[in-house]
């Protein structure tokens, strides 16, 4: 099992190092552009003096809360999307390559834990929510946005995805969502369908 857990990573890491300097402009940079405006707005709204963003590429959600006075962190399994955050963002922001399931920072650090279209990827998932839960400050908020479809299409694309060499694992729906959350804790809550193919949630520490 942890052998194939680490082949997931391993595909991830290559995909994205694959595409870093050109994100934007990739399928998936232009998949997750739509969920920005919502994912920054809750993130602004909630007026953290810090956050991290899990899976944060090139920085694409940091880089419009700079000069916003929040402590910006990012994290991401993908050397060259670092490089490509550090272009993006400067070495005032906090940028780390590493894995969601062993962070390095000290437990009860962030305002806001900030996963976006990266949760999929995750082939231990509780243990990577463990891990932001162990990360957020005890009134802190997690965010996190990901791909969905509705039920058969989701069902075919999960039997397929393995075979993916992006380093897919799984995507989900509300309720799945929901129960994962519960089951480390956390309590989920302000899920909103940003259309037919992605969603964002809030959760915080019960």
């Amino acid at each position: 099992m942890e052998n194939e857990n680490n082949i997931y990573k391993e595909k991830s890491r290559s995909a994205f190092d694959k595409i870093a300097s050109n994100y934007s402009e990739s399928h998936d940079g232009k998949f997750v552009e739509p969920m920005y405006e919502e994912v920054i707005k809750r993130i602004l709204e909630l007026k953290p003096r810090n956050i991290l963003d899990v899976g944060c590429g090139p920085g694409s959600v940091l880089v419009h809360l700079k000069n916003k006075n929040i402590g910006l962190h990012g994290l991401d399994i993908s050397e060259k999307m670092i490089e490509e955050a550090e272009k993006n963002l400067g070495q005032d922001v906090d940028l780390r390559v590493g894995d969601s399931e062993s962070m390095p920072w000290l437990d009860n650090s962030f305002d806001i834990i900030l996963c976006n279209a990266s949760f999929h990827h995750y082939p231990n998932p509780l243990k990577s929510l463990k891990e932001m839960k162990r990360l957020l400050k005890k009134d802190g908020v997690l965010i996190i946005g990901e791909p969905t479809a509705p039920s058969i299409i989701r069902f075919i694309t999960n039997m397929s995805i393995k075979y993916s060499n992006k380093g897919d694992v799984r995507i989900y729906n509300k309720k799945e969502m929901e129960s994962l959350l519960e089951e480390v804790g956390l309590h989920p809550y302000n899920y909103k369908k940003i259309n037919h193919k992605s969603f964002i949630i809030n959760a915080n520490i019960i």
